[in-house]
């Protein structure tokens, strides 16, 4: 019985103190694929893995390669970028809500792709058959490359709203997206610390 999803709140005891630290770091330009700007430096948090493996109950370790992981990431209003949705490496993503409470909207959104009637990435290739596609790159070619952006393909399935000190702990085989940037600076944009794990 797999989980797909949880949600955390209250989940740092010092988070205006991690926000602070994010809010002095550097968010260099990026040609990424979604909006946003990721940190340039990470700020590491003493036994998260041992943390998250608690509350999700499966051992867990940090990603490698480390790609987003304890970076911030900031989005704010006029943010664009080439993708929407999309799935993420990895066993477990987590998403640690740093804006302030005034300042958060939205949050982070789950769909199914109205053409296939999928909700997330197939996980074996029992899955992958019943798809119809012969490889998951094909299937990503056809599902994230092609329908990413495209409003019109996808039915929104559920949105967990942004709060501050909120952790949003999903898989990373669903379907997802961060909900709109806002603001016109780190102080009032979305900020989130990334997280990104893997089996122990």
């Amino acid at each position: 019985m797999p989980t797909s999803l949880i949600v955390v709140d209250d989940f740092l005891d010092r988070a205006g103190a991690l926000r602070e630290a994010g809010l002095r770091l550097s968010y260099p330009e990026q040609d990424g694929a979604f909006p946003g700007r990721n940190s340039l430096q990470r700020i590491e948090i003493a036994n998260l893995a041992n943390h998250v493996s608690h509350i999700v109950g499966e051992p867990l370790r940090v990603i490698s390669p480390l790609g987003s992981h304890a970076k911030f990431r900031i989005t704010l209003a006029d943010d664009v970028g080439r993708g929407r949705v999309h799935t993420d490496p990895g066993y477990f993503s987590g998403v640690l809500g740093l804006s302030r409470p005034e300042d958060c909207r939205g949050g982070t959104d789950f769909f199914r792709h109205k053409r296939t009637g999928t909700e997330r990435r197939p996980l074996d290739p029992v899955e992958l058959q019943a798809t119809g596609y012969s490889s998951i790159d094909e299937l990503d070619r056809d599902v994230i490359e092609r329908d990413s952006m495209r409003d019109e393909a996808w039915e929104r399935t559920m949105s967990v709203p942004m709060r501050f000190n909120r952790l949003i702990l999903l898989r990373p085989w669903l379907w997802h997206t961060a909900g709109p940037g806002f603001g016109k600076s780190l102080e009032d944009g979305r900020l989130v610390y990334l997280m990104f794990f893997e089996r122990a």
